[in-house]
């Protein structure tokens, strides 16, 4: 039986990169449609559901997209809540690339250090990626202080991550100028630039300044980077001791991640992929016990 994805975008036009990397992930057919909210979702996920028999639902699965992971995950609770008894097919949650490109980052410096009990520190934190590399790191048991312009918005992304994490050490945290966040970042072993386009957190030569930084990494590919002592292209360049990671460095982990992701949809039928799951996936393919 030939598989079928079912692409579910909160955008106006469906991402023409997840479709690319659909096909390349093998899917034999894709369905996608735009502007999905929760509440015409339903009748969509009725017609995933009732066209196949429970044993052949394997064969159907939903990836919910879009610019928007808070969009992304209201239509994923409600997509769950649909299903029910033996009806139900597996879905890949990733708005704006915010799971995969997470996983792959904490992933690549998670293999040259080990990150529990590591201080980290997450810049542009609040943003869809920065909160899940977050969640990631304190998956790891790391230490994690999580910074945005604005202490009320980094202090709600911190309790928004400890209700699916109970358990996490994170700290909210703000910084409006480069030498505010170059401060916060002394005595941490670990950074996760994640801001957007454009913004500049650490200057040059920053990071000698920063005893003790063991890894680094950068996901803003546009000028001027996040990181200034990071270049796009970085995959574990060592620049004053310190594993550099940039955002196309990372990008090559995460495209693997995303295609094997979406292949693994059609193994059963009840597996949900949100950002955990995908990190397990990113560690097996990065080769990290």
């Amino acid at each position: 039986m030939q598989t079928i994805l079912i692409q579910f975008d909160t955008d106006a036009q469906p991402s023409v990169f997840d479709r690319v990397v659909a096909v390349d992930a093998g899917v034999n057919h894709l369905f996608s449609y735009a502007g999905v909210t929760p509440q015409t979702v339903t009748p969509l996920v009725h017609g995933a559901m009732f066209t196949r028999g429970p044993g052949d639902l394997k064969h159907t699965a939903i990836f919910i997209g879009g610019s928007s992971a808070a969009a992304g995950e209201a239509l994923l609770k409600q997509v769950r809540q649909t299903f029910f008894g033996p009806l139900k097919v597996s879905i890949m949650m990733d708005s704006n690339g915010c799971n995969t490109t997470a996983a792959a980052a904490v992933a690549s410096l998670r293999k040259h250090t080990p990150l529990a009990g590591q201080q980290a520190v997450v810049l542009g934190g609040t943003g869809p990626v920065g909160q899940r590399a977050a969640e990631l790191l304190a998956l790891e048991n790391a230490q994690v202080t999580l910074v945005s312009r604005s202490l009320e918005r980094s202090a709600a992304a911190c309790e928004a991550i400890r209700t699916r994490l109970p358990a996490a050490h994170i700290t909210p945290a703000a910084a409006e100028t480069p030498q505010q966040a170059e401060s916060l970042c002394q005595g941490r072993q670990v950074i996760i630039a994640a801001g957007a386009a454009g913004v500049c957190f650490l200057p040059d030569g920053a990071l000698a300044r920063i005893p003790g930084l063991q890894a680094v990494a950068d996901l803003n590919a546009v000028p001027p980077t996040g990181l200034a002592d990071v270049k796009p292209g970085d995959k574990a360049e060592v620049r004053n001791g310190v594993v550099c990671y940039g955002a196309l460095g990372v990008g090559g982990l995460k495209m693997k991640v995303h295609r094997r992701a979406v292949a693994s949809l059609f193994e059963s039928s009840d597996r949900i992929l949100e950002a955990a799951q995908i990190y397990e996936l990113a560690k097996t393919i990065a080769g990290i016990v």
